[in-house]
């Protein structure tokens, strides 16, 4: 069984989502969307700070010029931690006013692949959308319902989306010149899994995935198969990331909305028992 401690903080997130692993900052960046916050671990000294960035704060990650990027809304900002300011660098033009993002991660070329959802999770009006290097915006996969958890393999060749309202994870081929081909499904939720939430791949191909519903975080081999699950202190767990020096430890984003729990909304420490892949960093 593997050993669950809970991050000691004075709050706990309405929503916490969007875990990142910073090795240049030796720290864990991780959302609140319904919140507006962002929030940052920093594993030194394990000190959490947290402040308000407004509107829903769907996914943050780290730009390889320095500083941050995030969607918030139906925006693509650029985020200063320092002087906790935002100037907004690509508006989604297409989303509906009752859209906005909630999960996103970059590959290894600098790309983002981010989600979008209605924020009532009542009508597949999401997409998935690409953010190249030169901060053109490009619609690559719809409909979705609740878009979430980008998790892309370690030679970028192979993408896995989630719609979480459909209990399933999508295997996605992604052409050389960044389109997205042969979506199938990959792994379709079972009666007790919860939902597919948040996800991220470790060193041997395996795909870790937060399951919504059902107080777990479950690994599934490279075939498909589910090999690993691991129970955490709250129902709604949101997503999942590898961390600290050697990719060895791993991090878990839970929600409180909509429940009454002691740990719903923590962010928690699980033992993997492998190593995860390096962060990648967008490049634009």
């Amino acid at each position: 069984m593997s050993h669950v401690s809970t991050i000691a903080r004075d709050r706990q997130d309405q929503l916490g989502e969007g875990p990142l692993w910073s090795a240049r900052e030796n720290a864990v960046y991780w959302t609140d969307i319904l919140g507006g916050r962002l929030n940052r671990l920093n594993l030194s000294d394990e000190r959490v700070d947290s402040w308000d960035v407004g509107g829903y704060l769907g996914w943050v990650m780290e730009r390889e010029a320095g500083g941050l990027i995030a969607g918030v809304d139906r925006r693509i900002v650029a985020l200063d931690p320092a002087s906790r300011t935002t100037e907004t660098i690509a508006v989604l033009v297409d989303e509906p006013a009752a859209n906005r993002v909630n999960d996103a991660k970059a590959d290894g070329l600098g790309r983002i692949w981010a989600g979008t959802m209605p924020i009532g999770a009542d009508v597949a009006s999401g997409a998935l959308y690409r953010m190249d290097t030169d901060g053109t915006v490009t619609c690559v996969d719809r409909p979705y319902t609740i878009a979430n958890g980008p998790a892309i393999t370690a030679d970028g060749s192979t993408l896995f989306h989630t719609d979480s309202a459909l209990g399933t994870i999508f295997r996605l081929r992604i052409r050389d010149d960044g389109s997205l081909a042969d979506k199938a499904p990959f792994i379709v939720f079972q009666d007790g899994w919860g939902k597919p939430d948040g996800m991220t791949i470790d060193a041997d191909g395996g795909l870790w995935v937060a399951c919504w519903g059902a107080g777990c975080i479950t690994r599934f081999e490279p075939d498909g198969r589910r090999d690993r699950v691991i129970t955490l202190p709250a129902s709604q767990i949101s997503s999942v990331t590898f961390a600290g020096a050697d990719l060895r430890r791993m991090f878990v984003t839970s929600a409180a909305t909509g429940v009454d729990e002691p740990f719903g909304g923590a962010l928690f420490e699980v033992d993997p028992g492998c190593r995860g892949l390096p962060t990648q960093r967008y490049h634009g």
